[in-house]
């Protein structure tokens, strides 16, 4: 996670379909405080899904 006073954490991206956890990205939360949704490939589909914001373990 990130340290106390940095912006930008790592998140991973779970698809809302398949419920796997395909992508790990970063993203500043001042700016984007708000879950992150987008539409990536999911290789177990085999299609464009909606993946969603969860949280790194």
């Amino acid at each position: 996670m990130a340290k106390k006073g940095e912006a930008r954490v790592i998140i991973h991206l779970q698809c809302t379909e398949c419920k796997r956890r395909n992508y790990t990205t970063t993203k500043n939360r001042r700016n984007t405080p708000d879950r992150l949704e987008l539409k990536k490939y999911c290789p177990w589909d085999r299609k464009h899904t909606l993946h969603r914001e969860v949280k790194v373990k």
